[in-house]
């Protein structure tokens, strides 16, 4: 679908007039953070979780604007419904300076092959630290890179090895380990705090699982019972292998996850309970 218009600082404009300033020394050095949202039938997922982490990631980065969470979730309303409501993506892009511009998008959903949640997914692994790891900044290269490798590789994306040695996090997911009803996390403050992530330890709360955080090295992966990914585009997606080593069959608590959220999201109306 071609979405024909865009929001810029709360203004519906047409999407050809979407330009980025060559001039703009913010835009040129990336000081800026950014979100997903998925939208189904018109309705922005967990919109309030995103807004606030898009605040938070601003506030980390000492970028500062006068958007308030109010004017940041009407924009996004007015632009879905502008483009015909039904099914996307927002990209929301806030670019700090001395007049701050907050730029929505709706892109085409880019969405998993069916197949991987039924045989799971390669990765590979990338030395890297994301600085600010609480932030969702426009400092992506790294990323990007890891990514790039990733996908030359014919995998699907890179895990981050930190300077222990341990993964902390995909390029663009969360990552988990799964023990009979037990979910293992890496420490919170080494990672992005994904809204998916949020939203499926609600859902495996409720499901009756249980969540410890610690230090995953690279052999403790191997050994799992069971290991899988989480993103907004990707839901919940088993981990096959890791840096062409295989890791044990997905077991069936982790299929029992991924029908538990998915069941959640069908009856949750896009919204997170407080």
């Amino acid at each position: 679908m071609n979405f024909k218009y865009f929001s810029k600082n709360g203004k519906i404009l047409p999407i050809e007039e979407a330009a980025v300033p060559l001039s703009n020394i913010e835009y040129q050095y990336g000081f800026g953070v950014y979100e997903t949202i998925r939208v189904n039938d018109g309705i922005p997922f967990f919109l309030k979780d995103h807004i606030e982490r898009l605040e938070e990631s601003a506030r980390i980065i000492g970028l500062t604007h006068e958007f308030d969470d109010a004017f940041v979730g009407r924009c996004m309303h007015e632009l879905v419904k502008k483009n015909g409501g039904g099914t996307c993506n927002l990209k929301i892009l806030l670019i700090g300076g001395k007049e701050p511009q907050l730029n929505i998008l709706c892109l085409n959903p880019l969405f998993p092959d069916k197949k991987l949640y039924r045989d799971g997914a390669d990765f590979i692994t990338y030395e890297y630290e994301r600085p600010f790891p609480h932030a969702k900044t426009l400092n992506m290269l790294q990323s990007y890179l890891a990514y790039k490798k990733a996908k030359e590789a014919g995998c699907y994306d890179a895990l981050l090895i930190n300077d222990m040695g341990c993964i902390t996090e995909g390029t663009r997911t969360n990552f988990f380990l799964i023990d009979g009803k037990t979910l293992i996390s890496p420490p919170e403050e080494e990672i992005l705090l994904g809204v998916t992530r949020k939203a499926v330890l609600y859902a495996a709360k409720m499901n009756g699982h249980s969540l410890v955080q610690q230090e995953i090295q690279f052999s403790h992966a191997l050994a799992a019972q069971g290991a899988f990914i989480t993103s907004t585009s990707s839901k919940i997606i088993p981990v096959r292998s890791i840096d062409g080593r295989a890791l044990a069959t997905p077991p069936a608590g982790l299929r029992e996850l991924m029908d538990a959220y998915d069941q959640f999201l069908a009856s949750c109306r896009g919204k997170l309970p407080e």
